[in-house]
């Protein structure tokens, strides 16, 4: 599979070139595996079949997943969270706090966060409840979420004092197990963003390096506009550091000037 036909099969798929250029080795990677243990005799073929077959573009959809991440990924960002996000939350006085990891991959993102919760915890004593909803399209990568087993290469930004807390070493080489009690109150849950995200409003919604990357325009600004519906008002919506919002994106504004953090318009008191 060359560039030209890779670039074809993104338009079949309304994905971005732009978005998979610098990832494509190991997605055609995949995808030649794929087709050849399908018994596709040529790329062609196979595109033929997809235009033909909802079920087999719905499969290579899952094989176009992406997962680049690990612990504390932007460093920057947890800090901002637990110093100015978080609080900003507390101070609503909430019972709870309803948060979406939307796109959650291998779940580095999820576990992330419930460290940073934990902590808040520990520091607070009495905290409102966190529920925190991790979806995916790939439904491997949820189940590895689940498992929550990573090799020490995905936590080379953890504060080395946190490991022996939050992680257990695994006699099998450098494999860490995420800690029992950070998997409470997590939920996790197959879910294609172009899709309805349900009736549940968030309090919190992490949309980082997934829709706003490897989607064209035409998908994704309708199914971020659903995904905003979702904000609480006031709510927060959190995007990769190197992504941006489209012009025609619903009511938000940057949080304390946040390139990446933005906070939704309570339109009810204007």
């Amino acid at each position: 599979m060359d560039d030209i036909q890779f670039r074809k099969l993104l338009e079949t798929l309304d994905l971005s070139w732009e978005g998979y250029r610098k990832v494509r080795k190991g997605v055609k990677k995949r995808l030649r595996r794929y087709i050849k243990k399908q018994g596709y005799s040529n790329f062609d073929t196979y595109m033929q079949e997809i235009h033909l077959n909802p079920r087999l573009k719905a499969e290579c959809l899952r094989l176009m997943t992406v997962s680049i991440s690990r612990f504390f990924r932007d460093q920057n960002l947890w800090q901002i969270l637990e110093k100015e996000v978080f609080p900003a939350l507390l101070k609503k006085e909430k019972d709870r706090i309803e948060i979406w990891s939307a796109g959650c991959a291998c779940g580095e993102e999820v576990y992330s966060l419930t460290i940073v919760l934990k902590r808040f915890e520990d520091i607070f004593k009495t905290l409102p409840d966190f529920e925190i909803l991790a979806t995916d399209l790939n439904p491997v990568y949820l189940e590895k979420a689940r498992i929550g087993v990573y090799p020490k290469s995905s936590l080379k930004e953890t504060p080395p004092e946190w490991l022996g807390r939050y992680f257990e070493p695994l006699a099998q080489g450098n494999l860490f197990r995420i800690a029992s009690f950070l998997r409470q109150n997590v939920t996790w849950k197959a879910h294609d963003l172009l899709s309805d995200p349900g009736q549940t409003t968030f309090d919190i919604i992490f949309l980082r390096n997934n829709l706003l990357t490897y989607y064209q325009e035409a998908l994704k600004i309708p199914a971020l506009c659903a995904i905003i519906d979702r904000l609480a008002p006031n709510g927060f919506l959190i995007i990769g550091s190197h992504e941006k919002l489209p012009p025609a994106t619903p009511p938000l504004k940057a949080f304390k000037g946040h390139r990446y953090i933005f906070q939704k318009i309570d339109l009810s008191r204007r």
